[in-house]
């Protein structure tokens, strides 16, 4: 696989920090990018982070794994089940992000078919990438949905998967906003719509790249890490 292959952890709706932390990468066209899931709800522009997904595939391989958040839209807008848990679970942020004024059809043609479009999984010759978590003694796409999506790190620490491929996954976010890593796994939810940062990482490398909701780059100075840190 030619170019770099980069994870970014959860957005939720946080489109100043994603527009921020991509022009950071600078992607090309042979990179490939794998956001991890959860790009709308909790956070303030929703709708403005699926559009600006939309549009970042012309810029880079762009793979993008349905998470929970994304589950609980489509089973309202896509679906029109009951709204209650998706309200619950910041749903109304993503309803304000789209001027919703009681008709679901203001969700463009174009997000419900990102939403169909989104994937459960994503895996290199070193890695693999799911949204929450996965079972290590399944094939990958034998893994249940609800272990993919639903399931945090805090209920399951899975052990290495038999591939032999180190996982990278969100969902779990760190109240601390730290990564979290073990030799099979890292965890590149750190809590941005909480007010910490939201995470890229080159899994290749080990580089990694941070901002803030506001889109101001983190400083790799520890000591700014901790003050930042000490403010939350």
């Amino acid at each position: 696989m030619s170019g770099r292959v980069i994870a970014i952890g959860d957005i939720h709706g946080c489109l100043v920090a994603l527009q921020s932390l991509v022009e950071l990468i600078q992607p090309t066209i042979e990179d490939t990018i794998i956001t991890l899931g959860d790009y709308v709800d909790r956070g303030p522009d929703s709708k403005g982070v699926i559009d600006y997904l939309i549009n970042l595939r012309k810029r880079c391989n762009l793979v993008t794994l349905y998470g929970n958040h994304e589950e609980m839209m489509r089973e309202v807008v896509i679906e029109e089940s009951p709204p209650y848990d998706w309200l619950r679970h910041g749903g109304v942020d993503t309803l304000d992000s789209y001027g919703f004024v009681g008709d679901l059809k203001v969700v463009p043609t174009a997000h419900r078919d990102f939403i169909d479009s989104l994937v459960d999984y994503y895996k290199t010759d070193t890695h693999f990438f799911v949204h929450a978590n996965y079972d290590a003694n399944l094939d990958f796409d034998q893994q249940p949905p609800e272990l993919l999506r639903w399931v945090k790190l805090t209920e399951l620490m899975p052990q290495p998967h038999r591939s032999g491929l180190r996982a990278v996954v969100g969902h779990t976010h760190d109240r601390g906003g730290a990564i979290v890593e073990v030799p099979h796994l890292i965890c590149l939810d750190t809590y941005c719509y909480g007010g910490f940062w939201l995470t890229a990482m080159d899994v290749n490398s080990g580089e990694i790249w941070q901002v803030q909701p506001d889109g101001t780059v983190r400083d790799s100075d520890p000591e700014v890490f901790e003050d930042a840190a000490e403010q939350h």
